[in-house]
């Protein structure tokens, strides 16, 4: 449902107007050098004299499902709703998974892992997966490849498969003059990255599903994104590309083969970011942060929350950021610039929670909003986006103690546990948007399974339908009317997304109920809801296991193990949150941590797969695998886990060192550099719907520094330094693109961390107290280090890697009780007995010349 830019090589007045992005995907120093590219691009002209098309109307074509999360706030006209015909819009509907087993036409896909690969395997077009077999047949019959990347849940994809790949007349042209590929980008992401980001560079917009045309020496020849069969609204279809394309590389091929080797050559040169000095210079981490969280202030909407306008991304980094700067400002005594940031925080998380955007019945969030007000979803669960947000809550409720932020974490954990987890702890990546409507259907629609009528829900609640109608702005005639962009063309219509215009309070206050008892009944029906909802066909699951996604899964069960304990007494939860003891949730991370380290890692070789399915994946680890999966076991030990997940941090950190890292020009390249069909190493910085892998890095680099000691201590924080001067003109210019870089920066730039090092029995719940306590309030300078004396293996760690922490240990270690110790600036308080105090020392205000 979100709508990038169509491919504008073939519209003469766009090419006119075509400019690189505010920001783009990866970091691109010499955008003045792709614009040359651009406009020298022969190929590109062929086309445009070729084509003679009629003048192109100002109509965007739909494309991706979870189109480029980097362009959420600048790229408004990049993802307005396109104006459909009806005949466009019945076009989305989907078929469902065949139920028999006899298939007219079977490929080479059918032998692969990928669910998403799988969804192609019965397509008339005779795909290959990416690798030397497709490679070799371009060669041998010198013919131009076809690359088509996607992912399984990708509504947009399925339109394309529906529309051109399962249509005979398209696959006989693509068999006869291509050879076809097809790639699983969240199992691929490094084949993926080349080619968005020579879309993205060239073209200023990209998404999925991705289409890119390349020589059999895998160069690209011209890209796009989704495009439909035929000629509309004097746009090409994909069928006269095919032609045009055919007839290029028969006519022009030296001209198209030099200029895809050029494109490359240059995209390879503007992506070779290096740093002319090992570290930032003075005073850049604080201006930085300033200057982000000025520029998300400035584009913050105050009638709906977040920041930008339609669509709207829950782009958790934004909230970190201002999290972090608000902390700043607060201990430098600046209270009234701090309680603003946070007022856009709350305000924010609220809407998002109250908007349809949660799926109130079920937990957990969807991708996006196509409108302003959270309301209208794009359906698709992605797993990054559960893990960064129930983090996010937790946050919040971490400053606030407010129910309402730790019931949303928990709601979207309890999503993930019910739904989301395999029988082996492992954490699956994402459902689809589109599902059936009705078992034995023969398309599927996208929401189908999360829209309700009216009629249904009197039907289901009975006595309670009219206050849950009332809460959720239900209607008879459908509520997807609070926005022009929410529903233009009457896709819902009589069909309603929960959506919560007034809180429980305000509405209760209608009824001669208690707030207590409304919420309770609101829960009651969710329930019911639920379990009618259990019996329309599900979305399908992607049940790929991530290593990085996971990695940011594993954080937020850890750090709720603990932060959850800081509810108060008697807390009531109304479904769909369980009301779990929070310890649980720390089972959970140790699970899927577990998973990850017996399927995916070779301890031999010290090396990641990237993912799971059936068997580890083919592709190796990559930057966001190493980076976003030790910044989980971090958590996971801070938060109360055993030293063994330390110890595996540190092991994968030397692995992403060995791996990844520019020792001369600094910072990490996304790939490992070794397969020669990946054409470019690039340094990402962005930080989107996901962090970057640099970005991370540099926190688990600051995090690891704090906690051992001599060399080590000092490489980390050197190889931190030399990573953020390599990305000093992106902090400088446009911070707002590196939210989480701006925090990290500043982290290392912060004097001195603060520690709080407990000492005791494991096994005791006093020691369980002070971890909670110790991890009670929101510092994100904060080192928790937790030690067993008793334990010989956690003892032998400690001397080898900081033996401040040992000696503590054994002075301070007693049989019978837990001891703490909160140590900044070379200084340690007097050791502490009970959490209660704990809590209030460290929820003393400090001044700023002690942190």
């Amino acid at each position: 449902m979100s709508i990038p830019l169509f491919n504008p090589i073939f519209s003469s007045s766009s090419l006119l107007q075509i400019k690189l992005p505010p920001f783009s995907y990866v970091s691109l120093p010499n955008n003045s050098m792709l614009h040359r590219l651009l406009l020298s691009s022969p190929f590109h002209r062929f086309l445009f004299h070729q084509a003679k098309l009629s003048s192109p109307r100002k109509y965007t074509y739909p494309c991706c499902c979870t189109c480029f999360p980097s362009f959420s706030w600048p790229f408004s006209t990049v993802f307005s709703r396109p104006i459909h015909s009806v005949k466009v819009l019945a076009m989305a509907d989907r078929p469902t998974e065949p139920t028999s087993h006899s298939h007219k036409h079977t490929n080479r896909l059918a032998a692969e892992h990928s669910p998403y690969l799988l969804q192609h395997a019965h397509n008339p077009v005779d795909w290959y997966p990416w690798g030397e077999e497709a490679f070799a047949e371009a060669r041998k019959r010198d013919v131009p490849i076809f690359l088509s990347i996607g992912y399984s849940t990708c509504h947009w994809c399925h339109v394309m498969e529906v529309e051109s790949f399962e249509d005979e007349g398209v696959a006989k042209l693509l068999n006869d003059w291509f050879v076809s590929i097809k790639v699983d980008r969240e199992e691929r992401p490094d084949v993926d990255k080349v080619y968005m980001t020579y879309v993205q560079a060239l073209y200023g917009g990209g998404g999925w599903p991705l289409s890119v045309f390349l020589s059999p020496d895998l160069k690209p020849l011209m890209g796009g994104t989704y495009f439909p069969p035929d000629d509309k609204y004097g746009r090409p279809g994909f069928k006269t590309i095919l032609r045009k394309v055919k007839a290029a590389w028969d006519s022009k091929r030296d001209m198209l083969v030099k200029s895809g080797a050029f494109a490359i050559e240059q995209l390879a040169e503007a992506l070779s970011t290096s740093a002319s000095s090992n570290k930032l210079s003075d005073g850049l981490p604080d201006i930085a942060l300033r200057l982000c969280a000025d520029q998300l202030s400035s584009s913050y909407d105050p009638k709906f929350g977040g920041f930008g306008s339609a669509p709207k991304f829950p782009r958790p980094v934004e909230i970190n950021l201002m999290l972090y700067q608000s902390k700043k400002l607060e201990e430098i005594g600046k209270m009234g610039e701090a309680n603003e940031a946070l007022k856009m925080v709350y305000f924010s998380l609220q809407c998002m929670a109250r908007g349809g955007i949660h799926d109130h019945i079920g937990g957990g969030f969807h991708r996006y909003s196509v409108d302003e007000c959270w309301h209208v979803p794009h359906f698709e669960k992605m797993l990054y986006d559960q893990g960064q947000l129930a983090n996010v809550y937790l946050d919040a409720f971490s400053i606030t103690k407010d129910i309402i932020y730790s019931c949303v974490a928990r709601d979207i954990l309890d999503y993930l546990r019910r739904d989301m987890i395999g029988r082996e702890g492992e954490i699956f990546s994402a459902e689809d948007a589109d599902s059936a409507e009705s078992e034995g259907a023969s398309r599927k629609k996208e929401g189908a399974f999360y829209i309700w009528t009216s009629k249904e829900v009197d039907e289901i609640l009975g006595e309670h339908a009219n206050l849950f109608k009332d809460h959720y702005y239900i209607k008879a005639s459908g509520n997807c009317d609070l926005s022009r962009a929410s529903d233009p063309h009457n896709e819902f219509k009589g069909k309603n997304v929960l959506f919560e215009r007034k809180n429980p309070t305000e509405m209760a206050s209608k009824t001669v109920m208690s707030v207590d008892k409304y919420l309770e009944v609101l829960g009651g029906c969710r329930q019911k809801l639920l379990e009618v909802r259990s019996r329309r066909p599900r979305p399908h699951l992607d049940d790929k296991v991530i290593v990085s996604w996971n990695g940011l899964a594993i954080s937020s069960f850890a750090r709720a193990s603990k932060v959850l304990k800081n509810e108060s007494k008697g807390t009531k939860f109304n479904f769909p949150v369980e009301g779990s003891d929070p310890k649980e949730y720390i089972g959970v991370a140790e699970k899927a941590a577990s998973f990850i380290q017996r399927q995916l890692y070779k301890g031999e070789t010290r090396r990641l797969q990237h993912s799971f399915r059936n068997g580890p994946s083919k592709a190796p680890g990559f930057l966001d695998d190493y980076a976003f999966l030790i910044s989980g076991l971090l958590d996971l030990y801070e938060f109360g886990g055993g030293i063994n997940w330390l110890v595996w941090a540190i092991e994968l950190q030397d692995s992403q060192d060995e791996l990844f890292l520019d020792r001369e020009g600094g910072g990490y390249f996304n790939t490992p550099g070794e397969d020669p069909s990946v054409l470019l190493r690039v340094k990402e910085d962005h930080d989107g719907a996901e962090p970057s892998g640099n970005s991370v890095s540099v926190i688990n680099l600051v995090r690891l520094a704090s906690m051992v000691t001599g060399s080590r201590s000092e490489h980390y924080r050197q190889n931190a330094e030399h990573l953020l001067a390599v990305f000093e003109t992106r902090l400088k210019d446009m911070a707002m693109a590196v939210p989480l870089m701006c925090c990290a920066a500043d982290m290392l730039a912060t004097p001195s961390r603060k520690q709080v090092v407990l000492v005791g029995q494991r096994t005791s719940v006093e020691f369980e107290n002070m971890i909670a306590a110790a991890q009670a309030l929101y510092d994100p300078n904060r080192t928790v280090i937790h030690i067993d004396p008793t334990i010989k293996e956690e003892m032998q760690f400690w001397e080898e890697n900081n033996s401040n922490i040992a000696l503590m240990a054994r002075n301070n270690f007693a049989a019978d009780e837990v001891v703490a110790l909160v140590c900044q600036n070379f200084t340690c308080s007097p050791p502490i007995t009970d959490s209660g105090s704990l809590k209030e020392l460290l929820s003393k205000k400090p001044s700023r010349s002690s942190t």
